[in-house]
């Protein structure tokens, strides 16, 4: 029998696992407390894992663990995993279709695949587009809907300003409407489907693991695709927290207050930048506490928007996007546990890519749910 989503809902209040993924093209990325593994499906069917050591900001700066700062730290690390996972897994995707182009153009196998490792050790690409991505994101985020909602306050001829409630609501209004219309509008492409569906296994895979339930495609299917953790419900909190922190600090520190009208919001809306970081941090902790009570009625308030937005992110997949996601959480345990990475003082194990032709190729481990509980 499926289990209900209120049952899930009170198994993870019970069951909070540090384990999180993101799904990719053709894949499913998993990172742990202390391993990093992304798995995707290659053209010729096989599944490949690229395993890797987690040693991050968090292992060298004990201080940004502290509440509301390892917000910001996952914020920055969440955006580089996934560019650094979104970049492997469209190589891969791409891959057979490039070396197809390089025979046909006269080249070797062993030239092409030569070209193809000196591609992935040029970091600086990765980099740049981290920093054009959330150029874009601070644009659409942040100036857009500022200069919304001062254009409809300009219209409608009301006096708003920026120490007005109303001001900042509309703000995040149109922020919401702009996240939620782009989701809709990429939804209908096909590529972007099968991204929502490895999403959906993702979503699958974690509430596996968290129920206690061996690691099977089988167990997997019964699960819901919604998750209260998820980083689209992070967003909703992004849009909630900002309207309500904007309205309280620009009451009471008067930004710009001796500019002229458009140079004081240009300066407001750089503000707000430096103010997503806060933010950030009070979002992350909500997330978790309503994820650690969600048996209660008000964490499934707080929820329940969330929610309501994966059914735009999240698609029921197949058993075979399940496998790789399971794949991929299955790889990250056995990297826990086979090098004990927990008490790992320094990197012990480099990044290495295997191909295998199915979930049974990765060893089992004893990893029990108890040890990644936060």
């Amino acid at each position: 029998m499926n289990l209900t989503l209120k049952r899930i809902l009170f198994l993870l209040s019970k069951q909070f696992t540090s384990i999180g993924g993101q799904a990719v093209i053709e894949g499913v990325m998993m990172r742990s407390p202390n391993a990093f593994v992304v798995a995707v499906r290659k053209p010729d069917g096989t599944i490949r894992l690229r395993r890797d050591q987690w040693y991050g900001l968090s292992k060298k700066l004990d201080f940004m663990k502290k509440p509301f700062l390892r917000g910001v730290l996952m914020l920055v690390e969440t955006m580089a995993n996934g560019l650094v996972s979104l970049n492997y897994s469209a190589n891969i995707a791409m891959a057979e279709e490039e070396r197809e182009k390089a025979l046909k153009k006269g080249k070797t196998l062993a030239e092409f695949e030569a070209g193809q490792k000196k591609k992935e050790k040029v970091d600086i690409a990765t980099f740049l587009t981290m920093a054009v991505s959330f150029s874009f994101g601070i644009g659409l985020f942040v100036f857009v809907p500022h200069a919304v909602a001062f254009w409809i306050g300009d219209l409608l001829g009301y006096d708003w300003t920026l120490d007005s409630f109303a001001f900042h609501a509309v703000d995040g209004v149109v922020k919401a409407l702009i996240f939620v219309s782009y989701i809709w509008g990429i939804s209908f492409m096909k590529d972007v489907y099968r991204v929502f569906q490895y999403h959906g296994a993702e979503h699958k895979s974690i509430a596996t693991f968290e129920a206690g339930l061996e690691l099977t495609v089988e167990n997997a299917r019964k699960f819901t695709t919604l998750h209260p953790r998820c980083g689209t419900s992070f967003i909703f909190f992004l849009i909630l927290i900002s309207i309500m922190l904007f309205s309280a600090v620009f009451t009471i520190v008067p930004v710009g207050a001796a500019l002229p009208p458009i140079l004081r919001h240009i300066v407001a809306m750089l503000f707000k930048v430096v103010l997503m970081l806060p933010v950030a941090g009070i979002s992350y902790e909500l997330i978790k506490t309503s994820g650690k009570c969600s048996d209660q009625w008000w964490a499934r308030a707080m929820s329940a928007p969330g929610m309501l937005l994966q059914k735009l992110t999240t698609k029921e997949p197949d058993d075979r996007q399940l496998e790789v996601a399971l794949s991929s959480i299955k790889a990250v345990l056995f990297l826990e546990e086979k090098f004990n990475l927990k008490d790992a003082k320094s990197r012990v194990i480099q990044m290495e890519e295997i191909d295998i032709q199915n979930i049974g190729e990765i060893e089992n481990t004893n990893s029990t749910l108890k040890e990644f509980l936060e």
